[in-house]
């Protein structure tokens, strides 16, 4: 049956109009993935041990509360334990608040581009989803979001730094948009990139947290630890907020194994390793983005692991975001187009940024 077939039952029609997320393609020949952000490296070999002594006990149910992870992040913050909360990466935490947060006739608010998962995440409860778009400089339009607010508004999500376009939000910005937002409406931080921060100005969860009530700062051990296929993150926030949102999440959806791996990443000598990579994908993603600002691209600050290229001839862009990411694919290089805005380039292995330097340049030259 066709995808775009109508369904055999009946489906509410906002859910039908609303496209649902597209995970970034695997190359079907020789070239590198650069469409998910995913950290290059192979997982560390303390963490292969501890997702192999967990394997065997994969007919039990891991024990929901994981108290010791849950300390462990607890003291990054300088928080209590019932402070955080665990889920299947922070987009399940993302989908919890607004679902806890919001419902019909409600209003959630978020910039765009941004995380694509964010038009989707009010569809369950029936929360209408107000997009507020960028800067001309890619950033987060905080006016503009403060002027958007309503009294229909129940959050707000800021993604810092913004994926795909990759500014960071800066702690005087942030400190003035939170002044204007009413105490009884949810902010959420989505952090899921903070580890390859290194703006000295830009705002930092673990900084803001004590000073809003109504904030929750989102993490994930998807990216800067590369435990992306074992799905963890977690949120950081009132107890009483972050009771709701389990009130309204898949029960048990956090494995054992995710668990062991994460706090086999917390451990002194993992942590060590792990800030060595972050920071040669950061000299990466640096010199991606002065070799595309240097083939007369307007890259805007990529404070991620990736870079955009935005799309449009005014902007500094391509013509095309499509174009350009099907000339990637005819390379055997995936990216991340998004049609009207950009492409995405995630920070891969060393060899992949002579490649897409490559393939950029031979794209404009042809154009």
């Amino acid at each position: 049956m066709s995808e775009t077939a109508a369904p055999p039952v009946r489906i509410r029609p906002d859910v039908l109009a609303t496209p649902a997320y597209r995970q970034g393609a695997t190359p079907t020949k020789p070239g590198f993935k650069l469409s998910s952000n995913e950290n290059p490296f192979a997982p560390l070999p303390g963490v292969l041990e501890a997702v192999a002594q967990r394997a065997g006990e994969v007919n039990r149910y891991a024990a929901a509360a994981m108290p010791e992870l849950r300390a462990a992040l607890a003291g990054e913050f300088g928080v209590s334990l019932d402070h955080v909360h665990l889920a299947a990466g922070s987009v399940a935490i993302l989908y919890q608040l607004v679902h806890a947060a919001a419902g019909p006739g409600d209003e959630y608010l978020y910039a765009w581009p941004s995380f694509e998962a964010y038009p989707a995440l009010g569809l369950a409860s029936g929360a209408t989803g107000v997009a507020v778009p960028l800067t001309a400089g890619a950033e987060h339009d905080l006016e503009a979001l403060a002027a958007a607010i309503t009294e229909r508004t129940r959050v707000i999500l800021l993604c810092t730094p913004n994926n795909p376009t990759g500014p960071a939000i800066r702690r005087a910005d942030f400190d003035r948009f939170m002044s204007r937002v009413p105490a009884d409406t949810l902010v959420v931080l989505d952090e899921a990139y903070r580890e390859f921060v290194d703006a000295p100005d830009a705002v930092r969860g673990e900084d803001v947290l004590r000073a809003h009530p109504n904030l929750v700062v989102l993490r994930t051990f998807s990216k800067a630890y590369g435990l992306a296929a074992l799905r963890i993150g977690y949120g950081v926030g009132h107890p009483a907020i972050l009771s709701a949102a389990a009130s309204v999440g898949i029960p048990l959806s956090v494995t054992g194994i995710a668990e062991s791996a994460a706090l086999a990443s917390l451990t002194p000598e993992a942590r060590a390793a792990h800030a060595e990579r972050v920071a040669e994908i950061s000299r990466r993603r640096d010199a991606l983005a002065a070799g595309l600002r240097d083939l007369g691209l307007a890259v805007p600050e990529a404070q991620g692991n990736f870079v955009w290229v935005p799309e449009g001839r005014d902007r500094g862009g391509v013509e095309s975001a499509q174009a350009l990411a099907a000339a990637f694919a005819e390379a055997g290089t995936l990216v991340r187009p998004f049609a009207g805005h950009g492409v995405r380039i995630s920070a891969g292995e060393g060899e992949s940024l002579t490649e897409v330097l490559r393939i950029v340049r031979a794209f404009l030259a042809a154009d």
